[in-house]
């Protein structure tokens, strides 16, 4: 097999709308592996596969447009055998494979062009099988039973596959196309397209829920046409990074068009999926980080992710969903698992950090658009997420944030890095619960001044008082018990007795983000965090080098995640760090260069060596949005622009501009009910700041360079 064959067979190539989303090989091929046409955590296809004559083609070249709307693979065939003339020699048929998802339907059209100088007969052969298995099997689960699998059915102009789940449900598939196939036999449907010298024939297929209507070209062009512009009008939501270096600028598109991509359009606004495949589906705190890097060029975002998670907020107390009232939605999933309670994650609420993650973003979202009327209409899911902080920490004998499961089937660690061996003491040992992680401590300080700031909004100065006095404690208690003057860091987490697990990990840069350190210590975490054995070149380590259970190849214990990166660059520039995170910016930019533009959920944490590349990690999502969104706080960061909505101003303190690079523009920033156009600009060893657009001249600005 030639490198570029290789290559392509061993790529994913990504296609999302709504709950359905299609991973396919270099061809458009789905083998059956991690790969398949999935809805609501379900497969679909679980192998589609194009045969021409006895051998699959030959790939030129495959895609996805930038928009991320199409897929599209160049085939040629290799040598066929004579079907009633010559034989056909490599190289003379073209066979050009577009695809896209619309409706949670694939669309397929398949045109064929002979460059011969003899009539083609062209065998073609498509397999076709559906296994209708959940996703968490995908991922590697075993159930003890499973439910009934139907025959195929052969149709006139393709395949009907169905399963009847042990849930009563009977979940259908089809696969049709254009015109009918000549037979279909265990799966396989054969066609013969005869082609003139010179001649072009298109053949469309569908893939998804069985319809009356048959594939065709005006079926293909609406749909794609309806799918072209709702992920324009994603995009557009968003204001537009620019810059004169194309390359960061194909970076920057990337990320917004991924964004947009993994963005589902809910009854509540806007929602981020968290990543494909394993992650296609609300997440809590996915979400809700991705609208915080996302917030000052995309205040909607953060509004649909507001909405969907308080229409969703714990009523009740359930171990077995790790619920209790006021908090807020770790995942949910619709797949037949779910269903049957075979796992906990239909709607779990197994993450210590979303609930205050929740009330950060509801503050910061106030700040940035002033619109205390959507607020107003949160403030019960405010006031329960709190009070349910509250009641967790009254437990706490030192008042901090912590977290148990309630059964054996939720999770074990509770954090953004909730992998089982996340957490350990500083010799390898395993804390015994409850787990108090120094990260969600400055998220809950965060919340609850927020809760402060937006009580005195309200003219309620009894709470303001509480909430503020609660968070000056709770720093105090924070610096006290997590502080490792031997290490000039802090430790990652409390055990159960109050043991501190004295372990270097990334975990304080978010502390940094919440502005809870005091300057004098955020010194000393910046410095820690930009030496190399947390800095690999590429980004932050997840765990320091020499720590024990590093290892730069696993999950959380020294691999390298592009959002954690971003936080910790967020906290370094919140104490005037913009150089370092200049470099965070500078590092992260280099290695999406090396992953296509796109930076993938985490890649492995090895040193960067002289021309050498990052180390992918194996079953990385990708795309992943809050490894999209970190692109987008990078450079909020580096650029210091805030916009204060409740003032209707921008705020753009000491700005520095990436290296290498001269101007950057941020066109259309929403300031209140008006637009403007940011531009940055170097003038010697300054940076200048222009406001422009039709409303300029009223957009008020607060500027400190």
């Amino acid at each position: 097999m030639d490198p570029a064959a290789t290559a392509a067979l061993f790529s994913n190539f990504v296609l999302k709308d709504g709950d359905s989303f299609l991973i396919a090989n270099g061809y458009g091929d789905i083998e059956g592996n991690s790969d398949g046409q999935f809805h609501n955590d379900t497969r679909l296809l679980s192998r589609f596969k194009l045969q021409m004559g006895d051998s699959a083609p030959a790939l030129l070249s495959s895609m996805v447009t930038r928009d991320n709307v199409f897929f599209v693979a160049h085939l040629t065939n290799r040598q066929l055998p004579p079907l009633g003339g010559q034989t056909t020699l490599h190289g003379l048929v073209h066979i050009k494979r577009t695809r896209f998802l619309c409706d949670e339907r694939m669309y397929e059209r398949l045109a064929f062009v002979n460059y011969g100088t003899h009539e083609v007969h062209l065998p073609l052969q498509f397999e076709a099988s559906a296994d209708f298995r959940d996703m968490f099997e995908v991922r590697g689960s075993t159930r003890a039973a499973r439910g009934e699998l139907l025959p195929p059915e052969s149709q006139e102009y393709g395949l009907r596959f169905g399963y009847r789940g042990l849930d009563g449900a009977l979940r259908t598939a089809a696969v049709a196309f254009s015109q009918a196939p000549l037979h279909t036999r265990a799966g396989t449907l054969a066609f013969e397209l005869v082609l003139p010298v010179g001649a072009r024939k298109v053949l469309y297929l569908e893939a998804g829920a069985p319809v009356d209507d048959l594939p065709s070209q005006a079926r293909f062009r609406m749909a794609a046409a309806q799918a072209r512009v709702r992920m324009r009008i994603r995009q557009r939501r968003s204001a537009q990074v620019r810059s004169e270096i194309p390359l960061f600028n194909a970076w920057m598109e990337r990320s917004r068009a991924d964004l947009a991509l993994l963005t589902s359009e809910l009854d509540t606004g806007p929602y981020p999926y968290a990543g494909i495949p394993w992650f296609s589906t609300p997440f809590g705190r996915d979400a809700v980080i991705t609208a915080l890097q996302t917030l000052w060029l995309d205040p909607g975002l953060a509004h649909g992710v507001l909405s969907f998670l308080a229409r969703h907020q714990a009523q009740e107390e359930s171990s077995f969903m790790d619920a209790a009232p006021g908090k807020i939605l770790h995942e949910t999933r619709k797949g037949e698992m779910a269903v049957l309670r075979e796992l906990p994650f239909g709607r779990y609420y197994g993450g210590v950090d979303t609930t205050p993650l929740f009330v950060m973003l509801a503050g910061a979202y106030a700040q940035r658009t002033g619109d205390l009327a959507f607020i107003d209409t949160l403030w019960p899911a405010l006031l329960a997420a709190t009070t349910w902080i509250e009641r967790v920490c009254d437990a706490n004998p030192y008042g901090f944030l912590d977290y148990a499961r309630g059964e054996s089937t939720g999770l074990a660690n509770q954090g953004w890095k909730d992998s089982s061996d996340s957490v350990f003491h500083a010799d390898g040992r395993s804390p015994e619960g409850p787990i108090a992680l120094i990260e969600v401590q400055g998220y809950v300080f965060a919340a609850l001044r927020a809760m402060a700031e937006l009580a005195a909004g309200r003219g309620d100065d009894t709470a303001m008082l509480h909430w503020h006095a609660r968070a000056d404690t709770l720093r105090s208690q924070v610096e006290r018990h997590y502080w490792m003057p031997e290490h000039g860091y802090y430790g990652i987490a409390l055990d159960g007795s109050g043991a501190l697990c004295a372990v270097r990990g990334s975990n304080p840069g978010h502390l940094l983000y919440t502005g809870l350190p005091s300057a004098e210590r955020a010194a000393q975490v910046t410095a820690q965090l930009l030496s190399p054995p947390f800095f690999t070149g590429w980004g932050v380590r997840t765990l320091a080098l020499g720590e024990a259970r590093y290892n730069p190849m696993s999950y959380h214990n020294g691999s390298v995640w592009p959002h954690d990166t971003a936080l910790c660059a967020a906290g370094i520039a919140r104490y005037g760090g913009r150089a370092g995170a200049s470099t965070l910016l500078r590092s992260a930019f280099e290695t999406a260069v090396h992953f296509d533009m796109r930076l993938p959920e985490l890649f492995c944490g090895f040193a960067r060596a002289y021309g050498g590349a990052p180390v992918a990690y194996p079953v990385a999502c990708l795309p992943q949005a809050w490894a999209a969104g970190s692109a987008f706080m990078l450079l909020q960061a580096c650029l210091g622009i805030t916009i204060d909505g409740l003032r209707g101003e921008v705020v753009i303190e000491r700005p520095l501009l990436p290296h290498g690079i001269d101007e950057v523009v941020v066109r259309n920033v929403v300031v209140g009910e008006r637009r403007a156009h940011l531009v940055l600009k170097r003038i010697d060893e300054r940076v200048g700041v222009f406001i422009e657009g039709r409303d300029a001249a009223n957009v008020s600005a607060r500027i400190r360079t």
